[in-house]
């Protein structure tokens, strides 16, 4: 019982210590030890809960989770002050367990710390990995999935659309990150696809040892044991190929612009390639190139296939936009072809669709950040070290910045220089700063090129879990479960061609 007494008195001096004389933002009132998070239990949107909270406390809000100060951003100016005028303070992220054991002690790009080997890695991205040059190269491997895709939607009587897209997102960056599917049948490829889904699962848990400080190391709900035994196994899975990598790159004397086989270097290659540079700024290590594998799949795959999910259910709900999204393809493209990538600049509504899509639904509704040096918001002291979650779902709801903000109006886009790659803060669907989404390119291209022709090829009709029709005005828009924010309900459809030709477009 003493010790009980003592550990809550620690908290509450250490509580009392990071704040004293100074004016934290306000918050609710919280309890010894786990401070806030009696107020999240059964909670099962944590953005929901967080911005029903803001609309009482304010657009920069104080909680405690756990021993863990956080605070909570809501707003698009308290945004702007956090990822534009103080960027540099707010340009780390938070260290939790998921990480710690699946991205090899934070050897990732997307969860490392703020300093050297992020700035190597982000310029990396930038100009060797995701980059216009290589996005490029790619292009073919897109489209080769995209008609996979099609294939399967014009053969079967009633699609998983959600799964089928999950596949099409995985199959790209497979391929773009090794030169190999995800969806195939063998035990490699349905053990990667296993273990990205179980990697997005566990990252999107609460750990308790993330914020209670004396749970710790006693792993009370048995997260790190799933963690570890994930990171064994795609570690396994890593080494095979990395050696494989290698010895291609040996047999083809390292060339320049493939590996071996007529096939054009995949990321791993790259990566490869950079680690052997001695002149680089940073050494990468094998543990490095892994995490940042790992980064692609679990960044790329879940928020692409339901970002392009979420689209696709909202145009279908609002036959008038679906109907002019198609005069718009016809006026581009004709009737005689699929759309191209060259073809999406053309279509400034198809744009504003998916933008409207991206404010109403964003994949990762909750931005994470945490303070590197103290820093003064609003008039209000923030600590270092202070967990900050942005509110990405609540700024493109926020009716001080949009008309109507619950309606799906892809017209408000249409004459307006509002665009979301970070700039913009009341619309932030691939966060903003310097530790903004370096993929921005790569998931736009893959959401407007599945959806233009997912429009312009099929007719859609909705089907219930038991395979009856259900009517536009039933179809379910509730959000599932996770850290990105899925469908409740995955979407299932009845797809009719609307060509007679398009089997000929659709055939290898």
């Amino acid at each position: 019982m003493t010790s009980i007494v003592g550990l809550v008195f620690a908290v509450l001096v250490i509580s009392m210590w990071r704040g004293k004389g100074k004016k934290l933002p306000p918050g609710p009132l919280g309890l010894p030890v786990i401070g806030h998070m009696h107020l999240f239990a059964g909670a099962t949107h944590l953005h929901h809960t967080l911005h029903s909270l803001s609309t009482k406390y304010g657009a920069l809000m104080q909680i405690r989770l756990g021993s863990v100060l956080s605070v909570v951003v809501s707003s698009p100016e308290m945004a702007k002050e956090l990822l534009k005028t103080h960027d540099s303070k707010f340009s780390s992220r938070p260290q939790m367990s998921a990480i710690k054991y699946m991205a090899y002690n934070y050897s990732d790009f997307t969860f490392a710390p703020y300093g050297p080997y992020w700035k190597f890695m982000r310029k990396i991205c930038v100009l060797e990995l995701l980059g216009g040059r290589q996005l490029d190269q790619f292009k073919p491997i897109k489209k080769e999935e995209m008609i996979l895709l099609l294939q399967t939607v014009y053969k079967r009587p009633v699609v998983d659309v959600a799964s089928e897209l999950t596949s099409l997102a995985n199959n790209v960056i497979s391929r773009m990150a090794m030169s190999t599917r995800c969806s195939g049948t063998d035990a490699q490829a349905t053990e990667c696809r296993k273990i990205v889904q179980e990697v997005i699962e566990l990252t999107g848990k609460f750990n308790l040892g993330d914020y209670i400080f004396f749970c710790k190391n006693l792993d009370l709900q048995g997260y790190e044991r799933q963690m570890k035994d994930v990171h064994r196994r795609f570690d396994n899975i890593m080494n095979e190929i990395l050696e494989q990598h290698e010895q291609q790159a040996a047999d083809n004397n390292d060339n320049d612009d493939d590996n071996g086989n007529g096939r054009p270097k995949d990321l791993i290659d790259i990566l490869l390639s950079i680690s052997k540079d001695k002149q680089a700024e940073v050494k990468l290590t094998r543990d490095n190139i892994k995490a940042t594998v790992l980064d692609l799949f679990t960044a790329g795959t879940d928020t692409s296939s339901i970002a392009t999910e979420w689209t696709l259910c909202e145009v279908i709900r609002n036959p008038e936009i679906l109907n002019k999204a198609r005069e718009e393809i016809k006026e581009v493209v004709g009737s005689g072809r699929l759309v191209e990538e060259s073809d999406i600049p053309k279509m400034v509504y198809l744009q504003s669709i998916v933008k409207e899509s991206l404010r109403l639904h964003p994949p990762g509704p909750l931005a994470l950040r945490e303070s590197t040096e103290e820093c003064n918001i609003d008039g209000y002291f923030i600590p270092a070290k202070t967990r900050v979650f942005i509110n990405i779902w609540a700024l493109g709801r926020d009716p001080k910045h949009w008309e109507n903000p619950l309606e799906f109006r892809p017209e408000r886009f249409s004459e307006s220089s509002i665009d979301v790659r970070g700039q913009h803060f009341q619309i932030l669907p691939f966060g903003g700063g310097r530790r903004g989404c370096p993929g921005i390119s790569l998931a736009l291209s893959f959401i407007h090129i599945v959806l233009a022709n997912m429009i312009h090829c099929f007719d859609w009709k909705l089907v219930n879990e038991e395979g009856g029709t259900i009517t536009m005005a039933n179809m379910n828009m509730e959000e599932g479960v996770g850290f990105t924010a899925p469908r409740a309900v995955p979407l299932k459809c009845m797809a009719t061609s609307r060509f007679p030709q398009l089997s000929e477009w659709i055939s290898c």
